[in-house]
């Protein structure tokens, strides 16, 4: 459903680790907002009832029901070098994005 690569999933595990919760574990959402009508959303937090629970490099995500729609086969990269966006999200959904790489359509 979603996949972190390496880099990405080494980076939401020291984000975990510093934030000294262990419980909460990585949210995606989507949500209405941004330039292009939706965008994305990362969080840590206590899974809900109606959750999806996915696991990607032994890190697990939390999806709510209409997050995973839009997710669905999307990929997680993260990127801290010099010209480095952080985390980015390529979702093959996506019938457009901004410029930013943060909204889509």
């Amino acid at each position: 459903m979603i996949t972190l690569s390496t880099r990405a999933a080494e980076r939401v595990r020291s984000m975990q680790a510093e934030l000294n919760a262990p419980s909460k574990k990585l949210r995606v959402f989507v949500e209405s907002g941004g330039c292009s009508g939706l965008q994305y959303g990362m969080s840590f937090d206590e899974p809900k009832p109606d959750d999806a629970v996915v696991e990607s490099e032994g890190v697990p995500i939390l999806l709510d029901p209409a997050s995973a729609t839009y997710l669905s086969g999307s990929t997680i990269d993260f990127d801290d070098g010099l010209h480095g966006k952080g985390f980015e999200i390529k979702n093959p959904n996506a019938g457009s994005t901004c410029g930013c790489g943060k909204s889509f359509s």
